[in-house]
């Protein structure tokens, strides 16, 4: 039996397919095949056979929803290459969310934080996990409904300070650190923000309202966890548990978050809740395969030669992060993070991240860190290029049994320069998906003149 979990009709789709044992045998983004970013509709590539179809959300409810508030339906999206044997089983949005975390985490008890924009109803939700008799189960213990919502009042911030909501949100998180928190927005929670905010505080710089924002989303998310999640095993998920920062303030709690935690990673939920078992995680290196030969050393001496070079090899990352799979590195020893944003087309404020061996991460940063490059850690060096102007990075651990080619290139690179990291950010330009597939490597290396292996 296999089971195919679908996010599709709002932004950023995707499909998971599972088989009876809880194998991840597929998980993709559609922005990948179609090279359209953030692509909410499935792409033909991505249809594979199934017997169950499971989807993400009720969309009747959230119609209902948009009903209410004056706000145009969406169509009913439905498996159009069924076949007839095939079921079909929908379930809700935070639900979704909830289980992607719980089905993939390595807890057999746990709270379940969820938060994002807006679900049917639900914008905050916080759920109780627990396996009993090998069978994991959900209950819903408390939720915030809309049109009060975190993740709404980020976007709209993102959203004044002259960026794109729904897909820029961590650029502001990465421009807050630039500002200071000057600003109260508590009003704006009261807000249905879901249209923006417009001219709000007219006279502000773009760097103290991103601070501002950045301030009262943490003091909100660490009041809720402190007051509501005492279990010291923390499943974290919905799109504001991408913003590291906040991430890192957590305390006292074992932490999981599915790589892929938005609503493209509800995709592995709705399939985890039609299977009814826990999900077999292994690593995020689920979706379009390229296999081609690639020689660490090569690369790594490529790297000392020329400064940056791209990497296309294996299976693609499910999630927004490269780790390693679909990833343009650079040597961190250079003064080269603003010539890399310049190749990426990115805005030369933009921080980027540092992939480490794991023995020597402890070393180098001080603070939570982990394979996924969702916390960010206090730097103890002195290279500039992998370090945000705060002095912290968002640091992907690459241990030993990592999945990815990425480990190897790291060692030959630290026998040649004795330096145990590389600058890695994904191998895309702003605005565009990730290198998907061979032919995507070879346009990219072709257009922007670098050489990708």
């Amino acid at each position: 039996m296999k089971i195919l979990g679908v996010s599709e009709g709002f932004h950023d789709g995707a499909v998971s397919l599972v088989d009876e044992h809880g194998n991840i045998l597929h998980a993709s983004h559609s922005e990948r095949y179609s090279k359209i970013k953030n692509d909410p509709s499935i792409h033909p590539d991505q249809y594979m056979e199934h017997d169950v179809y499971a989807y993400y959300e009720k969309n009747w409810l959230k119609n209902f929803r948009r009903f209410l508030y004056g706000q145009k339906p969406k169509p009913n999206y439905k498996c159009d290459w069924c076949l007839d044997t095939c079921k079909k089983k929908t379930f809700y949005h935070h639900e979704s969310h909830a289980a992607a975390g719980f089905y993939t985490s390595p807890f057999n008890e746990a709270d379940i934080l969820v938060i994002d924009a807006i679900g049917e109803f639900d914008t905050i939700s916080i759920w109780r996990g627990i396996v009993v008799d090998g069978i994991p189960k959900m209950k819903k213990i408390r939720s915030w409904k809309y049109p009060y919502s975190l993740g709404l009042f980020y976007s709209a911030v993102t959203q004044r300070v002259g960026l794109k909501p729904n897909e820029d949100e961590y650029i502001l998180m990465g421009m807050a650190a630039y500002g200071e928190p000057i600003y109260n927005m508590s009003e704006l929670l009261e807000w249905n923000n879901h249209k923006g905010i417009g001219n709000y505080l007219p006279n502000a710089r773009n760097e103290d309202l991103a601070a501002s924002a950045q301030a009262l989303y943490e003091s909100k998310l660490l009041e809720i966890i402190n007051k509501y999640c005492k279990h010291e095993n923390l499943v974290f998920m919905g799109g504001c548990s991408l913003n590291c920062s906040a991430n890192s303030k957590i305390q006292g709690k074992n932490i999981w978050i599915m790589p892929n935690p938005g609503d493209a990673g509800s995709s592995l939920g709705a399939a985890a809740l039609a299977l009814g078992k826990k999900l077999k995680w292994k690593d995020p290196y689920l979706g379009y395969e390229i296999k081609r030969e690639i020689d660490p050393k090569v690369v790594a001496n490529y790297l000392v030669d020329h400064s940056y070079c791209g990497v296309a090899n294996g299976r693609a990352e499910f999630g927004p992060r490269a780790l390693g799979n679909r990833s343009l590195l650079a040597d961190p020893r250079r003064d080269i993070k603003d010539t890399v944003n310049q190749i990426k087309r990115r805005q030369l404020f933009r921080p980027f991240a540092p992939a480490i061996l794991e023995e020597f991460a402890d070393e180098y940063f001080e603070g939570p860190m982990n394979e996924y490059m969702q916390f960010v850690a206090q730097a103890k060096h002195d290279y500039k290029s992998v370090t945000h102007v705060d002095g912290t990075s968002r640091v992907q651990i690459v241990k030993k049994d990592c999945g990815s080619v990425l480990r190897p290139i790291l060692e030959e690179f630290y026998e040649l320069t004795g330096v145990p990291m590389l600058l890695n950010t994904s191998l895309n330009i702003k605005g565009m998906p990730m290198v998907n597939d061979e032919a995507d490597a070879h346009l990219f290396q072709s257009k922007y003149n670098v050489k990708v292996f």
